[in-house]
């Protein structure tokens, strides 16, 4: 299977990120025309990540968001459906357990982690693929530890309606025609746009987020809209 469609299958979920992962990096790069970058540090210091916490980085694909977080001293758990993506990061690194990152094959809606592990909890890029949001808003929020913290990067949607009408042609036409020119699995750029013009926006992510349990949710924009980071805290006892 080369593509995953909107139910969101698993198994077909996996088998596209599967294939996609030796030049995913680098399609993520060119795609978001270097914006990623951007978004990867904005997230690291929105987590603010510390020496001695445990941070669980779901969707971690090959774990180069949360190589960001282990700089800042913090111990991070790579988790991700995809042993694919899974074993391209632990070979880049040298090992499954390289420079304060573990990786470990989970999927967000069984988490294989027990209740309130972790001091903060995030997932970049991977909560529009899940088939079932408030179920794995759920799980983080059950492995999250008491008063600890949850980001959310996800692509998202421009406020201004101008902005909106070039994101979506952008999305509709100009990344499958490159993912056409770099990837031997183009299809899989089909279902990237047709994932995030079917995601909900800003203000109806932020009530998924606070309809399971999570507290003080609010959210900021990037790129003007087309990404957002979603911050949430797990009520304290």
């Amino acid at each position: 299977m080369s593509r995953a469609d909107l139910d969101k299958d698993p198994h077909a979920v996996s088998t596209m990120f599967d294939q996609l992962a030796e030049r995913y990096d680098l399609l993520n790069d060119v795609l978001s025309l270097g914006q990623d970058r951007v978004w990867r540090q904005t997230l690291a210091r929105e987590l603010a990540a510390v020496s001695g916490e445990l941070v669980l980085d779901l969707a971690a694909g090959t774990g180069t968001s949360s190589e960001s977080f282990a700089r800042d001293g913090a111990r991070v758990i790579a988790c991700d459906f995809s042993l694919g993506m899974l074993e391209v990061g632990a070979r880049r690194r040298g090992g499954a357990s390289r420079s304060g990152v573990t990786c470990v094959a989970g999927d967000a809606l069984h988490l294989p982690f027990a209740d309130r592990t972790f001091d903060a909890v995030t997932i970049s890029f991977g909560l529009r693929n899940v088939a079932d949001v408030d179920h794995a808003l759920g799980e983080l929020l059950r492995v999250t530890k008491p008063g600890g913290r949850l980001i959310v990067c996800e692509f998202s949607h421009p406020r201004s309606r101008i902005l909106d009408v070039v994101y979506s042609r952008y999305l509709l036409a100009g990344i499958p025609l490159i993912a056409r020119r770099l990837t031997p699995n183009p299809e899989a750029y089909e279902y990237l746009p047709e994932s995030i013009m079917a995601w909900p926006n800003q203000p109806a992510l932020a009530s998924h987020l606070g309809k399971v349990g999570w507290e003080r949710v609010a959210w900021r924009d990037l790129t003007f809209g087309s990404v957002a980071l979603h911050r949430g805290y797990r009520p304290t006892d």
